[in-house]
């Protein structure tokens, strides 16, 4: 049996998946959820879970910041997002928390049973609207990104190479420049951006995904 806790934070979607997901012969519901605070609550107690069916918008904590949480402290549970929402950034929040699945809530009881043991066998399971947007966002040509706070296209560049711990050396192979210029780029950066050395250059690299 897969064993799911259903999070919702509307009780009545919360008791209609858990008695249709009860009919599919091999789910078993173990515990409900109106936030996801309540999923770790429920975690922490010992309720048994192989995968979590997770709404993405409500109270207290939200389904990808409870995601997050899952897949940093209970690696052992998949996440499975059933949202109204399929908008790009919906589905980029819920993916990089580690969802493993992502439907839309007009999916049927096969369709999100199916999700759910795909998930627990390691696999992803998405909605053709979904996948149809994950298609298109690979298709786009990538955004031109302005830098931040005056930096140049090129001082952006040597500050994510530092956040990838490159040394200046290894930052003038890469970019085919001298070292001299490198050092000239840092100046240069480090003072538009107020920091004092590279390890809150690698901070601010980071803050910024400069990287």
């Amino acid at each position: 049996m897969i064993k799911v806790i259903v999070a919702d934070d509307q009780q009545a979607v919360r008791e209609g998946l858990a008695a249709l997901l009860g009919m599919a012969g091999d789910v078993l519901v173990t515990g409900t959820a109106a936030n996801g605070r309540q999923v770790l609550d429920l975690l922490a107690a010992g309720t048994e879970a192989d995968v979590v069916l997770m709404d993405l918008r409500m109270p207290v904590l939200d389904g990808v910041a409870a995601t997050t949480r899952i897949t940093a402290e209970h690696p052992g549970i998949a996440v499975v997002v059933l949202t109204t929402y399929a908008d790009d950034e919906s589905i980029g929040g819920a993916l990089r928390a580690g969802a493993r699945g992502y439907l839309t809530k007009d999916a049927g009881r096969t369709e999100i049973a199916t999700a759910l043991r795909c998930a627990v066998a390691g696999q992803s399971a998405f909605d053709p609207a979904v996948t149809q947007r994950l298609v298109e966002a690979l298709d786009a040509p990538p955004a031109t990104r302005v830098p931040p706070d005056r930096l140049t296209t090129r001082e952006a560049e040597v500050l994510g190479l530092i956040g990838g711990g490159l040394t200046n050396a290894e930052i003038a192979a890469r970019l085919f420049i001298g070292e001299t210029t490198v050092k000239t780029h840092i100046n240069n950066a480090f003072a538009k951006i107020g920091v004092r050395n590279r390890a809150e250059a690698v901070r601010y690299a980071y803050q910024h995904e400069l990287g």
